[in-house]
């Protein structure tokens, strides 16, 4: 496996229109009903909000002024009421609110985590966990805020502005135009800081997911950060970015607060120029003290929608960014993908067509293969061959990071290969579906992974049809009986995250039984038993070789002594196989894997001696 590559400083994704909103379409449309209720909610409750200053209006012109205030308290019952319509609708649109953003939050992450189960491996070496979960979790979550709430304040503030406008138009033009001035210099502030609010935010959110990295990898390696005495590195590290995150917030947080004060004093202006035409006119007696109150509560209530429209503008642009990293993640193509022909016979990985798949036999062939990794453009392979029979033991063999994962990265489809082909059965590999061919694949890691949940529900995930006892003979295959039977629960004891409450060697006999639990036709161990002792080696080598029998196996050995009966062997050194052939016939050529496999068998009988020397 290829080392994970820098973050890069910033996203490489297409410029997104109209805020990117038209992106979100499909993952709208299914809640129609829930918008129409809203909108409906929504616009009510700004028109009702429009109508309270009338309701205001009349009082002081005929109850208060006239001190006519018998009637008033018939009038302040109404007024009660359409108070409490006001709350009932605002309750509603609130809920309606809260269910949209529930649920495009839901079916944003939903397609993000099903399309990273999608992309290969390239993917993943080139993208850190903290860079992903932002886009999966954090990114989302934003935007159903934004599609939800802020939908919902714009409709409400939409409606008041719309009906408080006709209502003051209609009551004085000239005064209406005056508290509708704020509007133009809103437009304006806003086209000027929109560029520099969007750099702003891309650059707080893309430290933030380098930050974010950093916290992962201060977690899930503060063990090895412990043994190696690299805190001080690490928090050097974590400083740089956090660092990093304060100064580009603050710049981020100077524009907007530019902008809403710039907004806020022209609103205040506004609200000035109002009061000072209005009370002239009272004075005049051209216009009621109760016409002049609605006037300085529209004029005052204006400032909301234009706060809001402030803050919304702001949410819009920043919620761009998140759009441009969502879509960024989900329109990324993966480097291994089957055709539309392969899927439509054999489905994909969510809705695979089983009854299409064929048995697999086993043979496979390397075909004037070269390879060199997405990321790189040195060849890893150069017109490579090799034909491997149905039940063929296979050992790669070489000196660590000489490119022995490469192989069977491509016998597994994990990568493509550059030029020529690699066949399975005879076929094309990409003539049939990826699911199908790891449905038959068994892959070993040399340090494996545990699902969190029980040991059972890990072994499950080899088989999920598997009975009682065809998983107690798995791990007896594998020595993994003895660990179980220690446990106070036994199959049904908690495995940790990622595994953590067992040893590497606990899980690695695990995943062992795991894989072999599938049945697989292809067996593939990359340095499989190098977790475990020498004493559950031996053992599980015994086992291992009963259960390939019969099946193609390709081993990544460490430890030369434990593939002396391989079918063939192959020695791979900066990523080219440089000898194949059996153990008795490179130790014959006395070549590079004689002296590897002398060197190798020196310091195991050294080690032995200095360890029998202690004893």
């Amino acid at each position: 496996m290829k080392k994970k590559k820098a973050l890069p400083p910033q996203d490489h994704v297409p410029h997104l229109r109209f805020f990117g909103l038209p992106r979100l379409v499909p993952y709208l449309r299914p809640y129609r009903r829930l918008f129409w209720l809203m909108l409906v909610f929504d616009v009510l409750f700004g028109a009702i909000d429009t109508v309270i200053p009338l309701f205001q209006s009349w009082a002081i012109n005929h109850y208060i002024l006239p001190g006519e205030l018998v009637r008033l308290g018939l009038f302040v019952a109404l007024y009660v009421v359409v108070l409490l319509v006001q709350l009932l609708v605002s309750y509603l649109g609130f809920l309606y609110s809260a269910e949209i953003e529930m649920y495009i939050g839901r079916d944003l992450r939903r397609h993000a985590f099903d399309h990273l189960q999608t992309l290969s491996f390239s993917y993943y070496n080139q993208n850190s966990v903290g860079y992903i979960h932002a886009r999966v979790m954090s990114d989302t979550f934003r935007i159903g805020q934004v599609v939800s709430w802020t939908m919902m304040d714009g409709l409400c503030n939409l409606a008041y502005l719309i009906a408080s406008t006709v209502i003051m138009f209609t009551i004085n033009p000239l005064l209406a135009l005056v508290v509708l001035a704020i509007l133009p210099v809103a437009a304006v502030l806003s086209f000027f800081f929109e560029r520099k609010l969007v750099a702003a935010n891309r650059l707080v959110r893309e430290t933030n997911s380098r930050l974010t990295g950093d916290i992962n990898e201060g977690i899930t390696g503060a063990n090895t950060a412990k043994t190696l005495v690299v805190e001080d590195r690490l928090r050097e590290h974590f400083d740089a970015d956090a660092t990093a995150m304060r100064r580009v917030t603050l710049r981020q947080t100077r524009y907007r607060s530019l902008f809403g004060s710039l907004i806020t004093f022209t609103a205040s202006v506004t609200l000035a120029l109002v009061l000072w035409r209005g009370g002239l006119l009272s004075a005049r007696g051209v216009m009621t003290i109760g016409t002049l109150a609605v006037f300085m509560s529209y004029a005052q209530n204006m400032m909301e929608p234009v706060r809001w429209m402030v803050t919304a503008l702001s949410d819009l642009i920043n919620t761009r960014v998140n759009i441009e990293r969502f879509t960024g993640l989900v329109d990324t193509t993966s480097d291994v993908t089957d055709t539309p022909a392969v899927i439509e016979k054999y489905g994909d990985a969510f809705t695979p067509k089983k009854e299409n798949w064929e048995p697999l036999v086993g043979d496979v062939e390397f075909c004037d293969v070269t390879f060199h990794y997405p990321d790189g453009d040195k060849n890893v392979l150069e017109h490579f061959s090799l034909t491997v029979p149905a039940g063929t033991n296979v050992a790669i063999v070489g000196e660590t990071g000489a490119g022995k994962s490469t192989l069977v990265n491509l016998v597994c489809r994990f990568f493509e290969p550059t030029e020529g082909q690699v066949l399975i059965d005879g076929r094309d590999a990409r003539e049939r579906s990826q699911l199908w061919l790891h449905s038959h694949i068994g892959y070993v890691l040399q340090t494996p992974h545990l699902f969190s949940g029980t040991i059972r529900e890990n072994l499950l995930y080899g088989n999920p049809d598997a009975t009682d006892e065809q998983i107690d003979a798995a791990v007896r295959a594998v020595c993994a009986d003895e660990i179980i039977d220690r446990m106070e629960k036994g199959y049904d004891s908690d495995v940790g995250e990622g595994g953590d409450m067992l040893s590497a060697g606990e899980k690695q006999l695990i995943s062992f039984a795991r894989a072999l639990l599938a049945d697989p036709r292809i067996f593939i161990l990359d340095e499989a038993t190098s977790s475990v002792d020498t004493v559950t080696e031996a053992r599980l080598q015994r086992a291992t070789e009963h259960m390939m029998r019969g099946r193609t196996s390709f081993v990544i050995a460490h430890r030369l002594s434990t593939i002396r009966n391989a079918d063939v062997i192959l020695l791979v050194q900066d990523g080219r196989i440089v000898e194949r052939g059996t153990h008795d016939e490179l130790m014959a050529a006395r070549g590079a894997y004689y002296d590897l496999y002398t060197r190798q068998f020196e310091e195991e009988m050294l080690d032995r001696a200095f360890s029998a020397e202690k004893e």
